[in-house]
């Protein structure tokens, strides 16, 4: 569907899963092109944001966080240590687990990726109410529909 159709379209007759489901293809398009000037692409983007948020941090958490599974965490890991961009060490705790921390061009990559975010955002949003209005009301979605599949369908 083209933003043009979209236009047409009566938000009344659109389920919301379907135009959030627009908007999160959309977006993934939109960084994977700007993200490729940097190197990485939207997924990987994701991984780095875990990685530094926590500089403990294993595969297994990454892809619970991500809400992925761990295979292709493995492989945009490899991906990203490959680049420089990250490095995986054994864990002292758990030698079965490795950690993985960002490198200085890792985190350098996350800084301008983060600019480039902060450019989309500004120019989708009026202002910062705007936004974290969105932000709350869509995090608020994200629980219930995880509690829904836990509750239905058992943890992963």
């Amino acid at each position: 569907m083209s933003y043009c159709d979209l236009e047409k379209v009566d938000v009344n007759e659109m389920p919301v899963g379907k135009l959030i489901a627009i908007l999160a293809r959309a977006q993934a398009t939109y960084f994977n092109h700007i993200l490729a000037e940097i190197g990485i692409n939207d997924p990987q983007l994701h991984i780095l944001f875990e990685i530094n948020k926590d500089s403990k941090i294993n595969q297994d958490k990454i892809a619970s966080r991500c809400n992925t599974n761990k295979g292709a965490v493995a492989r945009s890991i490899k991906k990203l240590e490959e680049n420089g961009l990250v490095t995986r060490t054994i864990d002292e705790n758990n030698r079965r687990q490795n950690i993985i921390t960002l490198t200085q061009k890792g985190s350098q990559t996350l800084d301008k990726a983060i600019g480039m975010l902060d450019e989309l955002e500004s120019y989708l949003f009026e202002d910062d109410n705007e936004k974290q209005a969105l932000q709350i009301i869509l995090r608020d979605l994200s629980i219930k529909v995880m509690k829904l599949n836990d509750d239905r369908f058992g943890k992963k």
